[in-house]
């Protein structure tokens, strides 16, 4: 199976169907409970494109240049920028694509919580420093771990930083939005998990043994590859609920106010 063949099979056929929901949910105004709606949603989609293409192109290089992950010349088109082909570039795309789709599927279908919001500074800074601990820690591995976490350690490394604003800003925010945050992350996570099985089995692309931990699920799927689909669902949920919730937007206007001292 072709790089380009597994993107039109598992992330260009789903992205189709999300567009036709959004198409027939717009036609019958169908609100996002507590969100902006309708071009709001398309303008965080593309601010997470570029987020996501220019935050990750230098990581996923460097993944490629020192072998942790590697892909088959002869199933890709043969462009490539830096170490990369195209194909893995328009899977950032893609992937944010879907990620934004499925959000917007949910914010449209899961009512507002009942329970009041509470805002908590305190629940923000701890949220950080608990993040904070596991990138101190895993930077220590990734630059003296043994060779076999460096695949986990990188993850953690690269996109731990990016978390940080988004509990700072809006932990609380996020708390109370749960369940949407949790089946946001949880379902895309999981498909991506399962769908890079046969990506794995037909070597599209495949993954360094000695540079991962050896924890495997089905006897082939390294336990890094679902850490990483997973967080960059995180990346992308977290930030899709933020950005849109009337919570974070008021959030913001108050900063604003305040001119951007003391985040309330």
């Amino acid at each position: 199976m072709t790089y380009f063949g597994f993107l039109l099979r598992f992330l260009v056929i789903p992205i189709a169907i999300f567009l036709a929901i959004a198409w027939w949910d717009n036609k019958n105004n169908r609100p996002a409970n507590g969100f902006k709606n309708g071009k709001a949603v398309w303008v965080g989609i593309l601010v997470h494109i570029f987020l996501a293409v220019t935050y990750t192109t230098p990581w996923d290089n460097y993944l490629v240049a020192t072998g942790v992950w590697y892909y088959n010349p002869e199933l890709v088109t043969g462009i490539v920028i830096g170490y990369v082909p195209i194909e893995e570039y328009t899977f950032f795309v893609l992937e944010t694509i879907l990620a934004g789709l499925w959000w917007w599927f949910l914010a449209r279908r899961i009512s507002e919580p009942t329970h009041e919001f509470k805002p908590s500074k305190v629940g923000r800074i701890i949220s950080f420093g608990v993040l904070l601990v596991l990138w101190i820690m895993f930077t220590y591995l990734f630059f003296f771990g043994g060779i076999e976490m460096t695949y986990l350690s990188i993850i953690l490394f690269w996109a731990l930083p990016a978390i940080f604003p988004q509990v700072l800003y809006g932990a609380d925010i996020l708390w109370h939005y749960r369940k949407l945050v949790f089946i946001t992350i949880f379902v895309p996570g999981l498909y991506l998990s399962l769908m890079d099985i046969f990506a794995l089995t037909d070597t599209t692309w495949s993954i360094s043994k000695e540079q991962t931990t050896g924890i495997l699920f089905f006897n082939i799927l390294p336990l890094e590859e679902v850490l990483f689909f997973f967080i960059t669902n995180i990346l992308i949920g977290f930030g899709m609920t933020l950005l849109l919730s009337n919570l974070g937007t008021k959030r913001f206007e108050e900063w604003k106010l305040n001119h951007y001292k003391g985040l309330p």
